[in-house]
Formats: C-alpha cells, sequence, structure tokens
C-alpha cells in the first residue's frame, strides 16, 4: 500500500515531532509555518518546504493543522481559501466545541471537510507507545486516513459529531489541570507546616494511582441517576470538604479550590442529595 502524503501547517514542538513521526514511516511531508525558519531541520531530514499558504495546500490532500487555537485557522488559510477545495483538514488544535462547529461550516463553504482531533500525549510522547488522538467527524474519511493518523498516536475515534473530539480532548484536560492544581494546593498545605514536596510526593503518587478504582461504579451510578450513599454520603464528604477550606485558612494559603469544591457539596445538600454518593454532585453541575 503506498504512503499518503500529508502536508502539516504549524510547526511547534507538537508539529516538529508530528512530521519526524510522519517522515520516520515514509510518508512524504510539506510543511509550512508563519516563522519559516522553524521548517530548517526538519526540511534537512526530509520534509518539503512550501513557499506559501496556497503552495501547501496544493501539495496533498490532507492537511493537519497543529495551531494555538481555531482562530490561527482562519488567519492562515483564509489567505488561500481557492486551494481548499477537495482537502481533508484535520485540525488538533484546541478550542471550544462552538468554535469548531463554525469552523467545519467555514471549511465546507470552501469545499473542504473538518476531521476534528485531540492529542492527549505531549510533544515526546507523539507516536509512542500509549500515545492516542480522538478523532469525530465523518466516519468514511476517518477509516480513510486511519493509517496515516495512526502514525500520531492510536486513532480513537468517537463519532460523526464534529465537536465530539474536542469535548473528549477538554473533558481529559479537566481532569489533568484540575488534579494538578489540586496536587500544588495540598503540597502547599503542607509546605505551610515545613513539609518538602519531596517528603509528600510518595503519598500523593499512590493517591493518584488510587484513583481509577473509584470511576467503574461511579460510572454506573451516573449513568443509571441513582446515587446510594451508604458507604460515603455527600454530608460526610461535604465536612471533609469544610474541614480542608479551613485548615487552608489556617495555613494562609489560596482557598479557591477548595471553596469551589465545598460549593459543590454545599449545593448538592441544598438539593436534597445530603444522604446520597458523592456521585450526586453531579446533578447539581450539570444544572447549577
Amino acid at each position: 500500500m503506498s504512503k499518503i502524503g500529508v502536508t502539516l501547517i504549524g510547526l511547534g514542538p507538537m508539529g516538529q515531532a508530528m512530521v519526524r513521526k510522519l517522515l520516520a514511516n515514509d510518508h512524504a511531508v510539506t510543511v509550512w509555518n508563519r516563522t519559516a525558519s522553524r521548517a530548517d531541520a526538519l526540511v534537512a531530514e526530509g520534509a518539503t518546504r512550501a513557499a506559501d499558504v496556497g503552495a501547501a495546500l496544493a501539495a496533498n490532500n490532507v492537511v493537519i493543522l497543529s495551531l494555538t487555537d481555531y482562530q490561527a485557522m482562519y488567519d492562515i488559510l483564509g489567505t488561500a481559501t481557492d486551494a481548499l477545495a477537495g482537502k481533508v483538514v484535520v485540525n488538533l488544535s484546541s478550542d471550544t466545541p462552538a468554535r469548531t462547529r463554525e469552523a467545519a461550516t467555514w471549511l465546507a463553504g470552501h469545499g473542504a471537510e473538518l476531521l476534528t482531533g485531540g492529542v492527549m500525549v505531549p510533544a515526546e510522547l507523539v507516536g509512542e507507545e500509549g500515545a492516542y488522538v480522538f478523532y469525530s467527524g465523518s466516519r468514511a474519511i476517518f477509516d480513510k486516513y486511519a493509517p496515516v493518523l495512526g502514525v500520531i498516536g492510536r486513532p480513537d475515534y468517537v463519532g460523526e459529531d464534529i465537536a465530539l473530539a474536542q469535548l473528549y480532548y477538554q473533558a481529559q484536560l479537566d481532569i489533568f489541570l484540575t488534579s494538578l492544581s489540586a496536587y500544588l494546593h495540598a503540597t502547599a498545605l503542607l509546605n505551610s507546616a515545613g513539609v518538602s514536596a519531596e517528603s509528600f510526593r510518595p503519598y500523593a503518587e499512590d493517591n493518584f494511582r488510587s484513583m481509577g478504582m473509584y470511576l467503574g461504579e461511579a460510572a454506573k451510578q451516573i449513568d443509571t441517576g441513582k446515587h446510594p450513599g451508604d458507604l460515603a454520603s455527600v454530608v460526610m464528604m461535604g465536612a471533609t470538604a469544610d474541614h480542608i477550606v479551613g485548615a487552608s485558612e489556617d495555613a494562609g494559603i489560596d482557598t479557591g479550590l477548595p471553596l469551589a469544591v465545598k460549593a459543590h457539596y454545599d449545593r448538592a445538600i441544598e438539593a436534597g442529595h445530603g444522604a446520597d454518593s458523592w456521585t450526586s454532585l453531579i446533578e447539581r453541575i450539570k444544572r447549577p
């Protein structure tokens, strides 16, 4: 089977990592970046430098975008819309679902089709074992180009809704960013008593590793809408949330995160979920 040629626009660390993996797998890659010098090393390694955006689009049917956001797509592709007809634009940039749908309409108006993606690893892990990317949009287009997309990371198709990959991506980062902030807050809490981050680290690692054990039952309760609180009720866990706020105030550290968590428990109790499981908090999160 012949290798698929790819155009890649956006040569930050993520884009450069993708180009190198594609080249290593014998795909012809045409590159373009607003700062042209970022392509120098990649051209030396076998990529083809496009003279301008129009030439980059003309080079291949598949155009991968690795940009800051969707506005950058308009800024760049908007200079060569006459070259978009018949192209498949795989946008791996982060933005909101609403802007993703707007982008699909804009591209369709120029004869191109959008395939949305969300890369779930940092640049250094692109194409490595465990790397994966969410995709949504046309199933037929995804199936056609899955072999080349698989070079970047395992391609996980999540549905025809063009914005669904973006939602999966944001949901994963929601967990990731919040968890990192929680770790920093917890470390600051212990720092206030002179405990080093290194002393706390093994306990924090153990906590992170154990979190997954709660998700199987939690998902079942969320999907069924039944939240038995016989093991850990909202009232009981809400009291702990309140104690964390108090400990943070005593330590003189920022209380924004624990107050936000406490507010979830307070609202759930106000809504009559005090005797239910902590999973019942989702009912107030969905309907604040």
